[in-house]
C-alpha cells in the first residue's frame, strides 16, 4: 500500500482498514463508497446480528481540531446520511425488512517515518499508521 497523497486518499485507507475490522467482526461489506444525488456513504455493512450498518468513517490525523472526526458529524450532515440511505434501501429492497442503524468510526492515522501504512486487524491496536480510536453503534437516528 502507499503512502497517502491526500487526504481523500486517506479516507480510503482509513474506510478501508475499518472495512477489514468490521469484517473481521463478522460483518458483510454490502457498498464501500456509495454515491448518490444526496452524497455517499461510506461503508454499508450487514453485521453478525443481521443489521444493516451505514458507517460513517471519519480518519484524522494526531493533533486534529475535531475529536478525532466526531465534530464533523453535524445535524446537516446526519440529515444527508439518512437521505442516502433511504435512497440506497430504494435501490436494495431486499435489504429493507432489516433493521438499520448509523454508526460512525474515528480512526487515527499517524505517520510514521521509513513505513509503508499496513492496516491493523483489531481495534484500539496500532500496526504503522492506523488504529481505530472509537467505534460508534447507533451514533444517531
Amino acid at each position: 500500500m502507499d503512502l497517502p497523497n491526500s487526504t481523500s486518499d486517506l479516507g480510503t485507507l482509513g474506510e478501508t482498514f475499518v472495512a477489514e475490522w468490521l469484517q473481521s467482526q463478522g460483518a458483510i461489506v454490502l457498498a464501500h463508497q456509495w454515491s448518490c444525488r444526496s452524497g455517499e456513504l461510506d461503508l454499508i455493512v450487514k453485521t453478525a446480528a443481521s443489521i444493516i450498518a451505514f458507517v460513517e468513517v471519519k480518519t484524522r490525523s494526531r493533533g486534529n481540531w475535531d475529536s478525532d472526526g466526531a465534530m464533523s458529524i453535524t445535524p446537516t450532515k446526519q440529515r444527508k446520511l439518512l437521505i442516502a440511505a433511504q435512497l440506497f434501501l430504494q435501490k436494495h429492497p431486499e435489504l429493507a425488512e432489516f433493521p438499520c442503524r448509523f454508526d460512525v468510526a474515528l480512526v487515527r492515522y499517524t505517520e510514521k517515518r521509513g513505513n509503508l501504512p499496513t492496516l491493523a486487524t483489531s481495534p484500539h491496536l496500532t500496526k504503522n499508521q492506523f488504529s481505530l480510536q472509537d467505534y460508534i453503534c447507533n451514533a444517531f437516528d
